[in-house]
């Protein structure tokens, strides 16, 4: 299962090992997956995966609609301006997202669990603003029922990888159930990178760490991304036919106290003259769940290593209160239009929107 090819660095997963779809695939052969799976968790926290069972067929559709959704005329994608949305769902155009208060150069459609918006006021949980309806282009009708098609496609899959880590932590594999059912968040991003030509910059997407529990992306044919090791090393993620790369998140570092790391990574722009595409997965907790601390093995105890401490990403347990962190940070403007009531220069007395209109808030500039 974690092979290294000369080319890649990271290691390869094959899903039906777990699921025993594959041919070969007996009782000796998942268990000796998951014991794998565990020093990977530790030492990587990002792998390649095949057996994952998804059709090329919807890959390649997905992959052909997302060209042709970024090939619409402006105004058209700018009718599903996120701005407009006070849930964080629709259209970001290059440099309007922000990764530790620096521009990412990306164009992308976001879209998240399908539903109603709530009422709020100012004694609503502030999580609840998240909840809502997506945004659609109408000039591509055929798209929504293709992302919602692969959402759920990929959510299959990341619940799968779920399950396989909780039994590579010595627990029943459903243990984190009762955090992401019955309605867990479902962040899916289809995302464009164009060339350094066009942003100025070779910054895709700045260092980061995802914020939920499994992120499943497929990338295209152009690569970009990176993962640093703990040791600083960058390690490139280039695109391997029929594989997606999986990542660990945020919400997994704080229930194993470190034991599973969630690696920083960025996007470096693509070369002038050239556009990258992918299509990115969050599999989140419900927006109400609290992350738990899972009781390891104390085989695996004394291998955890402790939550990372970020001054400028402080993690909370409350999934809806980190979730909400992250979009407000990545989406200033979303959050000046919609959430200004949440936003504070950090003493309690300047508002952010007295800042630069350019200047992305951080951490400590939200107050909920």
């Amino acid at each position: 299962m974690a092979s290294h090819p000369d080319a890649y660095t990271i290691p390869i997963v094959d899903l039906s090992r777990f699921t025993g779809c594959g041919s070969t695939s007996d009782n000796a052969d998942s268990e000796n997956f998951v014991t794998e799976l565990r020093r990977i968790l530790h030492d990587y926290g990002f792998f390649y995966l095949t057996g994952h069972g998804v059709d090329p067929a919807l890959i390649a559709d997905v992959l052909a609609a997302a060209k042709r959704f970024f090939a619409l005329p402006t105004p058209e994608k700018l009718a599903i301006d996120m701005v407009n949305s006070p849930h964080f769902r629709g259209y970001t155009r290059p440099g309007n997202e922000y990764t530790r208060g620096e521009k990412d150069w990306r164009e992308q459609l976001d879209i998240n669990t399908e539903g109603a918006a709530v009422p709020w006021d100012h004694n609503t949980p502030a999580w609840k603003r998240l909840l809502g309806p997506n945004q659609w282009p109408e000039g591509q009708p055929e798209l929504r029922p293709l992302l919602l098609a692969y959402q759920a496609e990929v959510t299959r899959v990341a619940v799968t990888i779920l399950k396989a880590i909780a039994i590579a932590l010595g627990q029943d594999e459903n243990v984190f159930q009762d955090i992401y059912t019955p309605l867990p968040t479902q962040l899916l991003k289809i995302i464009r990178y164009p060339g350094r030509d066009i942003t100025g910059s070779d910054q895709g997407v700045g260092a980061h760490k995802d914020g939920g529990l499994v992120t499943v992306l497929l990338q295209d044919r152009v690569d970009g991304l990176r993962v640093r090791t703990d040791d600083g090393v960058w390690l490139g993620a280039p695109p391997i036919p029929g594989t997606f790369v999986v990542n660990t998140g945020e919400l997994l570092e704080l229930a194993t106290n470190g034991f599973i790391r969630a690696d920083i990574h960025d996007v470096i722009a693509p070369p002038q003259g050239v556009e990258r595409f992918s299509v990115a997965f969050f599999l989140g907790a419900r927006l109400d769940a609290t992350m738990p601390v899972i009781d390891l093995p104390d085989a695996l105890k004394t291998e955890h290593r402790g939550i990372a401490v970020d001054p400028l990403n402080p993690l909370f347990r409350e999934v809806g209160r980190n979730h909400l962190k992250s979009r407000l940070r990545s989406h200033p403007d979303v959050a000046r239009r919609h959430h200004a009531d949440l936003l504070d220069s950090g003493d309690g007395t300047t508002s952010i929107l007295d800042h630069s209109p350019a200047q992305a808030p951080v951490a400590a500039d939200i107050r909920f």
